[in-house]
């Protein structure tokens, strides 16, 4: 009888134990599901976190670069890297004119809110054409259409003009507001220059600093006649005319030199 109690006492010890033992994993296991949770939250907030930096600091970015760039790059179909290729783009060129006077007798304060609120207009019409801006410089602004998309030469031009047409017509209306918040002496007229032709695009620089931009002989042209376009007009080159006949309408206007170009560029100017 002692035996039979003895070896029962001695199941029921073991199964205690076991129970114990049972009871203790699951406790410990509790323990290190709860700390593996608590990683786990902790990663994802880290993340978040991280998240929130990287689209921060993406925002900014893209306050430096065209939009179609920038899409571009942060979807991997463009690399950063020193590269370029032949084209053929819409190249667009605008200044004010004698604005380098007027912002010489002008505070800076005043001054940078005049040019930032004629830059954000134009910035606007330009982004709402599909061109790619290249860059400002002062009161100037190059643009081109064809790369890094493009609708066709002849869309892109026609694009790039009614563009320009929409510029002047609301330049028109900035200069009144020019004159009187500003206390402007005269309006201010703007003039626009455009051509099309096979260019250089991508990349140019070193590999701590790239500059996305175009290169070459149509891209000087566009230029030129930027600096020759009568006041509040846009001069083309007879190449730009041909891919707009027929979609606008173009008085003929003058011939240039052009630097490269042996013989004189025939120029127009779109009626608007």
């Amino acid at each position: 009888m002692t035996y039979e109690l003895n070896k029962e006492i001695r199941t029921l010890k073991m199964q205690i134990a076991k129970l114990q033992l049972e009871s203790k994993l699951r406790r410990n296991l509790a323990s290190e599901l709860d700390k593996q949770k608590q990683i786990a939250k902790n990663a994802e907030e880290l993340a978040n976190e991280k998240s929130k930096e990287i689209e921060e600091i993406a925002s900014q970015l893209s306050k430096y670069l065209s939009p179609q760039l920038y899409d571009s790059i942060f979807s991997g179909e463009k690399k950063v890297s020193i590269e370029s290729e032949k084209k053929f783009l819409t190249v667009f060129f605008s200044d004010i004119i004698s604005f380098t006077e007027i912002s010489d007798k002008m505070d800076s304060a005043p001054l940078t809110e005049m040019l930032n609120l004629y830059l954000t207009k134009m910035s606007e019409i330009a982004l709402s054409f599909g061109g790619t801006i290249d860059k400002y410089i002062g009161d100037s602004i190059m643009i081109f259409f064809g790369d890094p998309e493009s609708k066709g030469k002849e869309k892109d031009a026609i694009n790039c003009v009614k563009m320009a047409i929409d510029m002047q017509s609301t330049m028109k209306t900035l200069s009144k507001i020019f004159m009187k918040n500003f206390n402007l002496p005269y309006p201010l007229n703007m003039r626009i220059g455009i051509n099309s032709g096979e260019c250089t695009v991508g990349n140019f620089g070193s590999e701590k600093r790239l500059d996305y931009t175009v290169i070459g002989g149509a891209v000087n042209l566009a230029s030129r006649l930027e600096s020759n376009s009568p006041a509040g007009k846009i001069l083309i080159s007879d190449v730009t005319e041909k891919l707009i006949r027929g979609k606008i309408n173009c008085q003929k206007y003058d011939q240039i030199k052009a630097k490269g170009i042996n013989k004189p560029i025939n120029t127009f100017i779109p009626y608007f």
